[in-house]
């Protein structure tokens, strides 16, 4: 690092679940996020149907709270939970079944969002056509489904086709390369793809936070998933650049954003 400098790592706070939140339009996450921020508490609270004074760190309300936010925000059932180390957490079997239908139940919007988005793709494979659900536009285009995001840019599904799944259910398939690292059919379904949509749109996000930085003259050293590294002058405000990363893209108006971070000398994990 150069003398007289500084390192500031800022990072996204939540942004996966506000981009989500933000698509399927769940009114009470949004305000968690426009107020106090503490989703895992809030939702516990929501889940169980208990004052959020009761939902202390450390308690088992709030831990079943963050195990659902973790594993359940992509149609996760018991295996996601599992997954996520519910088991190990202190979770019970009997527990984990009962805890996926309280996180859906809350979260109405999110779980509509799944199959609003699984419709319109069936419908853009099925009919070669062009659909659209929650901001999202979907299309069959020259043997290709392309999902246009609100920033413009697109994703790209190869050769998709309508299948039958490990389940025995109808669901789009598309070609690429696979758990076992080969080229294969791959079989996907609305949560899968709103997974995809949320990391992508998450991903367009930090580019235009990163325009920004470097708008403003800031020097950007490297990026990680949701965080940016700069090296910058002692003199510079960290609140400056948290501000500054955390600023809401013209393609996403109503997302709330937020960055957070820290200074360092080296860069590490806080």
């Amino acid at each position: 690092m150069t003398e007289g400098f500084k390192f500031i790592v800022a990072d996204f706070s939540a942004i996966e679940a506000r981009v989500i939140v933000w698509l399927a339009g769940e009114a009470w996450r949004n305000e968690v996020f426009a107020t106090y921020g503490k989703i895992y508490e809030v939702s516990a609270a929501q889940m169980f149907r208990v004052p959020i004074e009761e939902v202390t760190k450390g308690s088992p309300l709030r831990q079943k709270g963050k195990i659902a936010e973790l594993a359940l925000g992509y149609g996760g059932s018991v295996g996601a939970l599992k997954a996520m180390g519910a088991l190990e957490m202190g979770l019970s079997e009997e527990e984990l079944k009962p805890l996926v239908a309280a996180w859906r139940n809350t979260n109405p919007n999110i779980v509509r969002l799944w199959w609003d988005v699984d419709s319109s793709v069936k419908e853009a494979v099925k009919e070669r056509t062009r659909t659209e659900t929650h901001r999202i536009q979907f299309e069959y285009r020259s043997g290709m489904l392309l999902i246009w995001l609100p920033s413009g840019r697109q994703l790209t599904y190869i050769k998709p086709r309508m299948g039958i799944n490990s389940f025995g259910n109808e669901s789009v398939t598309y070609e690429g390369i696979g758990t076992t690292k080969k080229w294969e059919r791959i079989e996907s379904y609305g949560p899968k793809f709103v997974e995809n949509i949320v990391q992508a749109i998450s991903r367009d996000i930090l580019c235009f936070a990163m325009q920004n930085l470097d708008k403003a003259g800031y020097k950007i050293v490297m990026h990680v998933h949701d965080e940016a590294v700069l090296e910058v002058p002692l003199e510079v405000s960290l609140q400056d650049v948290c501000t500054l990363m955390g600023k809401t893209p013209p393609c996403a108006k109503g997302l709330l954003l937020r960055a957070d971070g820290y200074e360092c000398n080296f860069y590490k994990k806080d």
